[in-house]
């Protein structure tokens, strides 16, 4: 019997028990566990960043808008006044809100450009941290 029938099983060999798969089960929980939030921690971050390119971007276009107008749009204007200006549509933040376009822009900024975080209010710590054009974040 040779050939085909080389792999069949014999009767008195065993699988693993109920107890050693639940034990592997159980260290495979423990290890992601473990390293799932340190992941999910570096996704928020990311966010943050994007949103803080994303609002230089749009500084640029806000920049040479001014070149070309000599001042900056208006809050009523908004940002689709430098829709022109920008290779793809007005993006939203990373969170799926709007940015907040304020001119003039408070203590004598020209602009404010702001997103609110995960959160989408003012104010907030970690991932609800407000990313601001005049600042970078960190």
């Amino acid at each position: 019997m040779k050939g085909k029938f080389k792999y069949i099983l014999k009767l008195n060999e065993k699988g693993f028990s109920l107890i050693e798969i639940m034990v592997v089960m159980v260290i495979i929980a423990l290890l992601a566990g473990t390293v799932a939030p340190k992941l999910f921690g570096r996704v928020d971050k990311a966010r943050q960043q994007d949103a803080q390119a994303q609002i230089e971007l749009l500084g640029q276009a806000l920049d040479i808008y001014r070149l070309e107008k000599h001042k900056y749009p208006t809050s009523d204007e908004g940002l689709e006044a430098i829709k022109s200006y920008l290779k793809k549509n007005i993006p939203k933040d990373p969170w799926g809100n709007d940015y907040l376009y304020e001119s003039p822009g408070k203590e004598g900024r020209g602009y404010d450009l702001i997103s609110f975080g995960a959160d989408n209010a003012e104010g907030g710590e970690g991932t609800d941290l407000d990313i601001v054009s005049w600042k970078n974040f960190e």
